[in-house]
């Protein structure tokens, strides 16, 4: 028997009931904010995401999928959104349609990383990219969206806000060259030894050594980048979002300018990222687009579906009706009958007319049936249909208009 690959994933249901949960309630948050789809291609060239998310970077150097082509292309399936984003903006002349753009994107990801728990070599992320907004409160926005899903899941006080600055790139210049001779004074790992000379801040977001940066100090911001962070959580704290200001917080990619931000699980751990993100305002420019300054995040769905097991997550009520044929000559009524339920916009089933009642039954039961209708050659002839509340084996007979119509209006009562 052939296995799936390592790292990679079924999902089944009623997990996978969990992902349209997820999914359906950010696609109608996103219509709220007036955030348009962008579907983006599994496979770019590996050089975008060394352009964008940078060469020193974990995501480059050790957890891309990269490959050669028939024609010899480098390719790499994509391990994020951004940078897909970034370059179908440029692409497609998309700044000619104004001045703002806000995008969302739904999409498996791949990163040839370690498998760990909620986290695989394939998994899937809902992102937001607004392009051309380079306004304190469109990062207060997208966060406000985020927390917005989060709460429509019924995840409150199940994560917590992190918030950090880091400054312009003259902010940034200065805290690099301050900040190079505390790390190195640190007993720091392989890849932290590595990173100071190349990129000291990427030294910050190292999982391992975390506790050893206490008395780092945090980044001194010029005046532009103060008053656009102070204004971030004056308009934050004016909608009641709480957060926590991280000032060691930079997140693992170089493009990030000024606000950086994460949403993490409450318990604390050193994989407790549920979702993460920031501005990152020369990125356009870099990828040679107009000037363009953007702010996006994304989210791991797993991470999330994760939470929303462990709060004990129960399916939406099922109204299923569950259509049983009590001999097989009655079958092409019942099929009849079942197609007249669903044009009227109504769940139902059925399984093999040829089984027992009691095997047909069993079926309703596993597919967690709120009602059966049992058809025998009476119910075809009178038109009379007997329905069955599967809860406590209530029932009734009544004629299917009847049926559809209180079904439809929350009034079958039996």
């Amino acid at each position: 028997m052939i296995q799936r690959v390592r790292g990679f994933k079924d999902v089944l249901p009623p997990e996978s009931d969990i992902f349209y949960q997820i999914e359906k309630t950010a696609r109608e948050t996103f219509e709220t904010y007036n955030f348009k789809e962008i579907r983006l291609p599994t496979v770019e060239y590996f050089d975008l995401f060394v352009k964008s998310t940078g060469e020193e970077t974990d995501i480059v150097k050790k957890e891309m999928y990269k490959f050669e082509d028939n024609s010899k292309r480098v390719l790499a399936l994509r391990p994020e959104g951004t940078p897909g984003t970034v370059r179908a903006f440029i692409e497609n002349n998309l700044n000619l349609k104004g001045n703002s753009h806000k995008y969302f994107y739904i999409g498996n990801m791949f990163r040839a990383e370690r498998p760990q728990a909620q986290r695989y070599r394939e998994f899937e992320q809902i992102g937001v990219e607004y392009i051309g907004n380079p306004s304190p409160y469109a990062d207060a926005e997208i966060i406000i969206l985020l927390d917005s899903i989060l709460k429509k899941l019924n995840l409150n006080n199940l994560y917590r806000i992190e918030i950090n600055s880091l400054g312009c790139q003259a902010c940034r210049k200065k805290y690099k060259e301050l900040i190079v001779s505390e790390l190195k004074k640190l007993d720091l790992c392989q890849d932290c030894n590595q990173r100071i000379s190349k990129n000291p801040l990427r030294v910050l977001d190292c999982k391992i050594d975390q506790d050893k940066f206490k008395n780092i100090p945090p980044i001194e911001l010029c005046d532009e980048c103060l008053t656009h962070h102070n204004l971030l959580k004056e308009a934050l704290n004016a909608n009641n979002i709480t957060f926590i200001e991280n000032k060691l917080l930079v997140r693992g990619i170089d493009y990030y300018t000024k606000t950086v931000f994460e949403f993490k699980m409450s318990s604390q751990s050193s994989q407790d990222a549920i979702a993460g993100g920031g501005r990152y305002d020369n990125l356009v420019k870099l990828m040679g687009g107009v000037n363009s300054p953007s702010v996006g995040w994304a989210m791991g769905v797993e991470r999330v579906v994760s939470l929303m097991i462990s709060k004990g997550y129960k399916e939406n009520d099922n109204n299923l009706v569950f259509v049983v044929s009590l001999s097989s000559k009655q079958s092409k009524f019942c099929f009849k009958i079942i197609n007249l339920l669903r044009n009227a916009g109504i769940k139902t089933d059925f399984s093999n007319f040829e089984n027992s009642l009691k095997s047909q039954m069993r079926d309703a039961n596993s597919n967690s049936a709120r009602y059966a209708i049992i058809i025998g050659e009476d119910e075809e002839k009178t038109s009379k249909l007997t329905i069955k509340r599967l809860s406590d084996g209530k029932q009734q007979k009544m004629e299917i208009n009847e049926i559809i119509n209180k079904i439809k209006n929350g009034e079958l009562i039996l």
